[in-house]
Order: C-alpha cells, then sequence, then structure tokens
C-alpha cells in the first residue's frame, strides 16, 4: 500500500515536470509551478497517509474489541461452572474461541497496516525534505538558467564576431576614409600655392618655432638647467668695465674698417 501511494506521487510528479520541462520559457516561472505541483502532491499524499493512520487505529479498536470479548466468554464460563452448568460453560468457551480467532485475524491485519503506516510517514518526511530543498534550491537554479543563456549568448555572438566578412568591411571602410583624407590634405595643398598662401605659411611656421624655441629656454631657466654660454667679456669682473668698454669700441672700429675695405676701388694691376 505504501509503495502504491507513492510511486503514483511519483509519477504525478515526473509527468507534471516533463511536461513544463517540454514548455518551458520562462525558468523563474517553470520553478516556481514545479515547487507548486509538488505542494498540491503533497497535500494529497499527507490526505492519504492520515486515512491510512485511520484505518490502522480502527484495526486497533476491533482488535481490542476482539480480545474484549474474549475475556467476557471466558468469564461467562467460569460463571456457568460455579453454577454446576457444564454444558453451558462449554458454548461459552467456544464462543470465546471465535473471539479470540477473530482477534488474532485483527492483530495480523493492524501489524501489516502499522508496518504500511511508518513506512508511509517515512515516505513522506522524505518527500517534505525534498520539496523544502527545491524550494530553497529554486534561486540558485533559476541563477544557473540565466548565466546559461547569457553563455550562450556570448557563444552566439562570438560565432558571429568570427566571420571574416564583418572585418573586411570594417577595413575596407577604414581604407575608404584614409583615402578621403589624403584627397582633403592633397586639395588643401594645392590650394595654399595656387592662392600665395604658401610663404604665409612657412612665415608662420617660423613664428611658432621661435615661440617653441623661447618656452623651451623658460623651462630650461625654471629647471635650472644649464644655459647657453655667455661672451666672453660678460665674464669679465666689474672692475674691468673700462676694459671691456675699449674693446667693444675696437671691436667697432675693425668692422668699420672691414666695411672700407669693402667700399675702396680695388687698384687693377699692369
Amino acid at each position: 500500500m505504501a509503495m502504491g501511494i507513492f510511486s503514483r506521487l511519483v509519477q504525478v510528479i515526473k509527468s507534471n515536470l516533463n511536461d513544463l520541462l517540454n514548455r518551458s520559457e520562462d525558468a523563474e516561472k517553470m520553478l516556481n509551478q514545479v515547487v507548486s505541483e509538488m505542494a498540491d502532491q503533497l497535500i494529497s499524499a499527507k490526505k492519504q497517509v492520515a486515512g491510512a493512520i485511520a484505518d490502522e487505529k480502527r484495526l486497533s479498536k476491533q482488535l481490542e474489541q476482539e480480545q474484549a470479548n474474549a475475556t467476557d466468554w471466558e468469564k461467562r464460563a467460569m460463571l456457568a461452572l460455579k453454577a454446576n452448568d457444564e454444558p453451558l460453560a462449554r458454548e461459552a468457551l467456544v464462543r470465546k474461541r471465535d473471539h479470540e480467532g477473530l482477534a488474532a485475524n485483527f492483530h495480523e491485519q493492524w501489524s501489516k497496516q502499522h508496518a504500511a503506516v511508518e513506512q508511509l510517514k517515512t515516505a513522506l518526511s522524505s518527500l517534505n525534505d525534498k520539496i523544502e530543498e527545491t524550494k530553497r534550491k529554486k534561486n540558485l537554479l533559476i541563477a544557473r538558467k540565466t548565466r546559461a543563456a547569457a553563455q550562450q549568448s556570448i557563444q552566439e555572438t562570438m560565432s558571429g564576431l568570427r566571420d571574416q566578412g564583418v572585418f573586411n568591411t570594417f577595413e575596407r571602410m577604414a581604407a575608404k576614409v584614409d583615402q578621403i583624407e589624403a584627397e582633403a590634405e592633397a586639395h588643401a595643398e594645392l590650394a595654399e600655392q595656387n592662392t600665395g598662401d604658401a610663404l604665409a605659411s612657412r612665415f608662420s611656421k617660423l613664428e611658432r618655432d621661435a615661440g617653441a624655441d623661447d618656452e623651451l629656454l623658460m623651462l630650461k631657466q625654471k629647471m635650472g638647467l644649464s644655459l647657453p654660454a655667455a661672451p666672453w667679456f660678460a665674464e669679465l669682473p666689474v672692475h674691468a668695465e673700462v676694459d671691456a668698454n675699449l674693446v667693444e669700441r675696437s671691436a667697432e672700429a675693425t668692422f668699420e674698417d672691414d666695411e672700407s675695405d669693402k667700399t675702396a676701388p680695388r687698384r687693377v694691376g699692369r
């Protein structure tokens, strides 16, 4: 009886689970429905176990009643013997044996029912534990399903990225953009040459370079790095100011002589 009840219960649960798995689209909804189905089946199993326990109690009461009847007929047989009525005592003992036989049958049925009830209680407790475990693991199963779906999506995306046609298209687009940029630079260069802006561009470059040189010098001064060497007369002491002036005038005179030589008429050799 115990195995029959729970074998039917397991078959019902398996059937419902297989149906849910075949048509499941939402993992969380499916698991909630599974837990709900199992809870409903547990309630049905508890009712059947309760019925089995009731049968056991009924058999126990019938056993006790037959035992009591046998005892009563034995007392009546003793009472007949006291009254010196052996035939009546004999009939009372026959009835006593009948109740004892019934009591033995009820005891056998009660023993079997009691064993079946204990099995049902154990199976019911195990089923209840598994349902509670399923409830606890429901969120974990949902997380695993979500992770599996994410991994599947990633794999599908990676499979698409492995298509060389996508990368080839991207490379062709990049080459086309490079070509457009090069053509634009070439047109700009030609426009400068044709409009006379090339000279202005050269002077602009010189001005930018000069500005960069000034900033470099200021940065070196700020960092305490070596500066360009000063003229040799800048190293003279303060008291040699007169000599420095003499050197300056001498340099000017030398420059004037050089200029005179350049402007003087050359003699033509005969």
